[in-house]
């Protein structure tokens, strides 16, 4: 039996996961918006909840990571599993995505942007499947 410690790591990552993951799927969304707004007063409004949202999830996201690496490096979670070794893959490509969410963001911040707002639809698919694979990896372990 591992203990309460590796309860609360467990229970403290999978809560962080989902609250990042709820960033991931809106701010795109909030993105379609901003692309499509003409009016330079709701742009504004539009591009401050963006901002207030990125932090948010920035500040979700560094902790949900760093409990993930406890739970495999300290609790030795999935430790020398091929299906660990991918799912780590798959995380770096969900931090990939997160990152490319703030360069997007700083483009809109310049007013540089050059997505319309059915790219950014399509955009907001990848967090989806990308939880969808990670997920999977952890339950089946294949």
């Amino acid at each position: 039996m591992m203990g309460n410690a590796y309860l609360w790591t467990k229970t403290f990552h999978i809560v962080l996961i989902a609250s990042w993951f709820a960033g991931l799927f809106y701010l795109p969304r909030i993105f379609v918006n901003l692309a499509d707004e003409k009016n330079p007063e709701v742009y504004a409004r539009i591009l401050g909840m963006a901002n207030r949202l990125f932090r948010f999830m920035t500040i979700l996201a560094v902790p949900a990571v760093l409990l993930g690496l406890a739970l495999w490096l300290h609790f030795r979670i999935g430790a020398g599993e091929v299906w660990m070794h991918a799912k780590m893959f798959f995380v770096l490509l969900v931090i990939g995505y997160h990152h490319a969410c703030w360069g997007l963001l700083k483009k809109f911040r310049n007013g540089v942007n050059t997505h319309s707002g059915v790219w950014y639809r399509w955009f907001n698919e990848a967090p989806v499947l990308l939880l969808l694979i990670v997920t999977a990896l952890v339950v089946i372990k294949p």
